[in-house]
């Protein structure tokens, strides 16, 4: 009997790991079930478009618009919606306001689709792909091995002396239930119904994933209408991107930190800074529109990722012609703190940066902070924890310039400084 009590004991703790958490899914972008924030820059604002995750189709997709202050669209704002099927182009509409509720958007199957958000003269084309989440074959026999546990217990308990033959099988089943618990985060997920079919079939095929060979670099070119943008005046920045390997546009771009792309405008001087999200006009077609308050030579940096690949870095310079705009309440210059006090190029440096108030997650991280070296040449994304610290490498012996940005009541905060680095 002691021999008996034992092995129930045994089975009592496997069935308390069955309530030990699955391991993340391993997806890329956005996790099956999981929501989507897409942020965009628009002319009267900036907008974070939240697509909430499905977990059974047909199903309302829920759609909802947020802002931040000074930079967000004016709340209460209407923005058209048209969600279309890639696979079948049904297409549904309707409207959002920012900061006000939501939409329900119909959809009746997963797999791609494109959500068409316009405000006013504007619109952004964002892709993306209904994900419903599908149980591994695995999971079934895991769950299926703790059921006949159960069932074996129970039996095993109601038969008194008898009980050893189904406390036995009960063992068998709980030790398959538990090895595979345990193997979970090592054992391939199910492929989620709406993925990409090539992805999928690399998967089911045991070929190589698509992120091990990478794919080529994009190759971008900016410009501006009009070609000489004046100081005060709405122009539109362009960036054509187009794969190194065909000469198609690149429309397989990755939603990281909350955007396919991120770009960075900054004066030759440093004195103005922009980060904004360009939105997605045509295939590989990406803009956004800015005004500007001074003339003079200013630089782009588009921070981008391919589905599936590594992240790349695409530059370039336009020229702003015109007068210098009177100057707007200039942003308060943050005093950081070091570590270590004197920074090494080449070698680790912490930078901490004191905040007024608790901070609130935006672009997904709890801070951003940009690195720029007074030439140009050099541009570094670095984020923050908690704390709003950041760490990372000065390449090179010279001045940096650097704007940190973070979130807090509802407000963003730009803080620019230096670095000197003179060893």
């Amino acid at each position: 009997m002691k021999w008996i009590n034992g092995r129930l004991r045994v089975l009592g703790a496997a069935f308390l790991l069955v309530l030990w958490p699955a391991g993340p899914a391993r997806a890329h972008v956005v996790e099956a079930g999981a929501e989507l924030r897409v942020t965009q820059t628009f002319g009267a604002g900036e907008v974070t478009l939240v697509v909430a995750g499905v977990s059974s189709v047909p199903a309302p997709l829920r759609v909802r618009a947020q802002a931040l202050r000074p930079a967000g669209l004016e709340l209460g704002l209407e923005l058209g919606l048209e969600l279309r099927s890639l696979a079948d182009g049904s297409r549904v509409t309707g409207v959002v306001r920012v900061g006000q509720g939501g939409a329900a958007l119909p959809v009746g199957q997963a797999g791609p689709y494109e959500l068409r958000v316009r405000a006013g003269e504007e619109a952004a084309v964002i892709p993306f792909r209904v994900l419903v989440p599908v149980s591994a074959p695995w999971t079934m026999v895991r769950d299926g091995a703790f059921l006949v546990t159960g069932l074996l217990v129970v039996g095993g308990v109601l038969a008194g002396r008898r009980s050893g033959l189904l406390v036995g099988g009960a063992s068998a089943a709980g030790a398959v239930a538990v090895a595979l618990l345990l193997l979970a985060p090592y054992l391939p997920p199910a492929w989620p119904d709406g993925a990409a079919p090539a992805a999928e079939a690399a998967q089911r095929d045991g070929a190589a994933p698509v992120a091990e060979a990478g794919r080529p670099y994009a190759q971008g070119r900016f410009s501006t209408l009009p070609a000489r943008p004046v100081t005060g005046a709405e122009f539109t920045l362009t960036l054509r991107l187009t794969d190194g390997a065909t000469g198609r546009p690149v429309d397989d771009l990755a939603v990281h930190h909350e955007a396919p792309a991120h770009l960075v405008v900054t004066s030759q001087d440093g004195a103005v800074f922009r980060h904004v999200h360009l939105l997605r006009t045509a295939p590989g077609v990406l803009s956004v529109r800015l005004r500007l308050p001074r003339p003079g030579r200013y630089l782009a940096h588009a921070e981008i990722e391919r589905q599936d690949s590594g992240g790349q870095l695409v530059t370039g310079a336009f020229e702003v012609t015109g007068a210098a705009l009177p100057e707007t309440a200039p942003q308060e210059n943050a005093t950081p703190r070091l570590t270590p006090a004197a920074p090494v190029a080449g070698s680790p440096v912490t930078i901490q940066i004191g905040v007024e108030g608790p901070l609130q997650p935006w672009l997904g991280m709890p801070g951003h902070l940009i690195v720029r070296s007074e030439d140009g040449a050099y541009l570094a994304h670095a984020h923050g924890a908690a704390a709003l610290s950041f760490t990372l490498v000065l390449p090179d012996r010279g001045r940096y310039l650097a704007w940190a940005q973070y979130v807090t009541g509802g407000r963003l905060v730009t803080r620019p400084f230096t670095l000197e680095v003179d060893r």
